[in-house]
């Protein structure tokens, strides 16, 4: 389960099999899958001024929506969604920027503000992007993906599981432990990413377990 909206199901899947990890596009469950549906349930033909990477944009597309080009001129688009672009320009924002100035519905694919590349090393991700045209528009987007609740539920339903059966793991306090609280689900924090124990520590939000890593999870369970 992925706030990453930079790439597909399928290139997650080629990362997985990388690991040696046997899965299908059953075992991603994304917050572009969570963006998909919140647009379908609003305005399934919806024509859309993107900022993300050439990934989700055929995500969108494949879903059927209309993605205008980066020639921010035109008049009847009907949401301005932002993803975690690793492929950002500054055409991209400025776009952004003139639809979301003139009252253009903003949505966000998550509100996660940077991405672990290397062992505490970050780069911006798309609540970094989004505070940034936050200063330009004086308006935020509303953020879907973690940790908005129905992320867990829409997996609980499609497993059939009940949701106290379910651990949510991650390294972010607000995304990966919160949705986790959210949902009803237990919550496990990492600390091989952006939270440490300081964080923990001085949080409102508290996980039911932490570890060093996954590997002593693992060596826990077993």
């Amino acid at each position: 389960m992925t706030n990453n909206s930079s790439k597909s199901k399928d290139q997650y899947l080629k990362k997985l099999h990388g690991f040696g990890i046997v899965a299908s596009e059953k075992n991603i469950s994304s917050s572009v899958n969570a963006t998909i549906r919140y647009i379908e349930k609003h305005l399934p033909k919806a024509k859309i001024y993107l900022v993300g990477t050439n990934a989700l944009k055929k995500e969108l597309e494949n879903a059927g929506f209309d993605i205008v080009s980066k020639d921010y001129r035109e008049k009847d688009v009907d949401y301005v969604l932002l993803g975690f672009d690793t492929e950002l320009d500054y055409e991209k924002i400025r776009g952004a920027c003139y639809y979301v100035s003139r009252g253009i519905k903003y949505i966000a694919t998550n509100c996660d503000l940077k991405c672990p590349v290397l062992e505490n090393k970050f780069i911006p991700d798309c609540g970094a992007i989004a505070k940034m045209i936050e200063l330009a528009t004086d308006r935020t987007p509303l953020f879907l993906g973690k940790p908005e609740k129905n992320m867990v539920e829409a997996v609980a339903e499609e497993w059939n599981v009940p949701i106290e059966r379910i651990a949510c793991v991650g390294d972010r306090l607000y995304t990966d432990i919160a949705v986790g609280i959210n949902s009803g689900a237990t919550s496990i924090c990492v600390l091989t990413g952006e939270t440490t124990i300081e964080d923990i520590e001085h949080s409102e939000i508290k996980p039911d377990y932490c570890f060093r890593s996954i590997k002593e999870l693992y060596e826990v369970l077993l």
